[in-house]
């Protein structure tokens, strides 16, 4: 099991990648109402988070208001460990 800060660590570095953006600095941010991330993005996340973490969230289990922050992925991620 992967400790907290590796788990917020790579959520971070996969947004950045999918998005060009480096969030770190507001875990709250509404990435979807900002438009940091949109449904395409979300398949990318779970799939990056299923590749690197072992993670898996059926899309159809994808509840938006669940992964709408940094700190919500990361809270998301680390229950599913």
């Amino acid at each position: 099991m992967l400790i907290m800060d590796d788990v917020k660590a790579t959520v971070l570095s996969i947004l950045q990648d999918l998005t060009g953006e480096d969030v770190s600095s507001n875990m709250d941010a509404n990435l979807f109402d900002e438009g940091i991330l949109d449904s395409m993005g979300s398949v990318q996340l779970l799939l990056e988070l299923q590749n690197q973490l072992g993670i898996e969230v059926p899309v159809s289990e994808f509840e938006r208001s669940e992964w709408e922050t940094p700190a919500k992925i990361v809270a998301k991620v680390a229950s599913l460990q």
